[in-house]
């Protein structure tokens, strides 16, 4: 009997022994650093001569680990295998599937700390948002093992049409898929595209991210170690110009779960909708690709939570989430008191190293990510009024070479502004001045994205509206628009922000499974 479902706890780093053991785990994974990780292909392991390096943002001078770099033929065997390993894996009682993701929450949970300290130096997360990751993919493994047991239990008699029929619904697997996961939940969303096909009986080629491999290969020797057998989950790594379009064009791909940037997210659509020589069945693109997220206050509301709130969405991870806050829309008689609010909680962050657990802003990802946001931040000095940052750290200046960008506020931006339309992905924030709670919805919802949202407001009258009019998938009444729960929050967004597919949702492993309907004469 499985215990009933419950979220990880977050770490609480305050507790000394809890403080010690991360810093123990920083030292431990800092001497592991330049290690190259192998292809994996039918539970085989493949280092090749070219390998593509991930570098620590903060400090670009270290190279966490090392990738072997996949060749289209390398790709190619490794959808194979996935296709050949598919023949018994869908034979395989959901128990015994559910059983190995149950088994890989185990470790994860023994490894908590070791996972963050990896997720520190890839990809520069804080100690907390580190661990919050850490605690989402286990989260993930738990909740779709016991997800898989319900869906399987579904496949019940229907009520027959005719006296002597006995109807049935099953849901069976598609096929080999692929998982293409993202560089910013680096272990979350990855374990998250992986384990819900996988559970669901499907087999999965895993394309990582090449800013963030290393934290995947520790996924993949999770799974390993959790019973799942060679040729389920296959691992390449590598440019996506040499494997992004191949693996998507592959006719023997059945399904493509993604997470990443709006115009990636379209390219997989348009070429999965393409049938391919061979290819027999529509390939399922399961896309969330980004947002330009809203956070409304209007004159009735909490100021100071709403300040917490807006920060917080705006500035976790350095604004490196698809659900971060990069607009707030501010109702005009509470505009001014707001934004002294929150211009003084963004100076209060401390830019820096994570590996220092007083930091709270680490660096941005890469090169090509801090001089894309510094753009936009000269752009924000044209369009509005800077209120708190805008001092881009030149990267070249400092001992470590590290990517650190000030979390900058721009007041009094136009609604149409650049950086109040297009996704920047950093730690910059556009507040939008509205005459009354009227045009702050219709501002919220005036972007081609419909991700997260949130409301600020003690009327019961706005609220109802809001739930009806502000056009997002995941929207929050008097709370940031960031931190969903797997099993509590389901995950998906309208609009250009994705298919809305629900992740950590009752209904998300049907996306990775088709239904069966067979009627038997008796």
């Amino acid at each position: 009997m499985i215990p009933e479902y419950q979220n990880e706890p977050f770490g609480d780093f305050s507790a000394s022994n809890r403080r010690a053991a991360m810093q123990r785990a920083l030292r431990e994974v800092s001497n592991q650093f330049g290690v190259t990780y192998p292809l994996v292909i039918n539970g085989e392991r493949f280092n090749t001569e070219e390998t593509l390096a991930s570098l620590n943002p903060a400090d670009p001078r270290t190279v966490v680990g090392y990738a072997s770099k996949a060749s289209q033929e390398q790709a190619h065997a490794a959808i194979e295998a996935a296709d050949a390993a598919f023949a018994t894996w869908k034979l395989v009682p959901v128990e015994v599937r559910a059983l190995v993701l149950l088994r890989a929450a185990a470790i994860m949970r023994r490894r908590k700390e070791e996972l963050a300290a990896w997720l520190v130096y890839e990809v520069s997360k804080s100690w907390v948002e580190a661990d919050a990751d850490v605690a989402e993919a286990i989260d993930f493994c738990e909740f779709y093992a016991r997800q898989a047991l319900r869906l399987q239990g579904t496949a019940q008699p229907l009520a027959a049409a005719s006296p002597g029929e006995y109807l049935q619904l099953r849901y069976i697997p598609h096929g080999p898929g692929l998982a293409i996961p993202p560089w910013n939940f680096a272990l979350a969303i990855t374990t998250n595209l992986v384990v819900a096909p996988v559970v669901a009986g499907n087999t999965v080629v895993l394309k990582p991210s090449p800013r963030a491999p290393v934290i995947a290969a520790k996924l993949v020797e999770i799974l390993e170690a959790a019973g799942l057998p060679p040729g389920v989950v296959n691992f390449v790594t590598g440019d996506d110009a040499v494997l992004g379009d191949f693996l998507v064009d592959h006719p023997k791909v059945r399904f493509i779960g993604f997470t990443g940037s709006k115009g990636v997210g379209l390219r997989i659509l348009g070429r999965a909708a393409v049938r391919q020589p061979g290819q027999n069945w529509i390939k399922r693109a399961i896309l969330e690709m980004g947002g330009k997220d809203a956070i409304i206050v209007d004159e009735t509301a909490n100021l100071e939570a709403a300040a917490d709130g807006i920060v917080a969405a705006a500035f976790g991870f350095q604004g490196q989430k698809c659900s971060a806050c990069s607009r707030a829309i501010i109702v005009e008689s509470v505009y001014e008191p707001l934004l002294r609010m929150v211009a003084e909680r963004t100076r209060q962050l401390k830019v820096g190293n994570p590996a220092e657990p007083e930091n709270s802003v680490g660096a941005v990802i890469d090169k090509r990510a801090f001089t894309s946001i510094s753009e936009y931040i000269a752009i924000g000095q044209e369009e509005g009024r800077l209120i708190a940052g805008g001092e881009v750290i030149d990267h070249s200046l400092l001992a470590d070479g590290g990517y650190f960008i000030n979390p900058t506020v721009f007041a009094d931006i136009a609604p149409n502004a650049r950086i109040a339309q297009e996704e920047i992905f950093g730690p910059v924030l556009a507040c939008i001045k509205a005459a009354d709670f009227d045009e702050a919805l219709d501002i919220a919802n005036g972007t081609e994205y419909g991700l997260t949202g949130a409301l600020f407001s003690t009327r019961m009258d706005r609220i109802e509206r809001a739930r009806e009019e502000f056009h997002v998938g995941n929207l929050y009444i008097n709370r940031k628009c960031t931190g969903a729960l797997v099993g509590v929050h389901p995950f998906g967004g309208f609009n250009m922000s994705g298919t809305d597919s629900k992740a950590g949702g009752n209904d998300y492993l049907l996306l990775f499974t088709q239904a069966k309907s067979i009627a038997e004469k008796l």
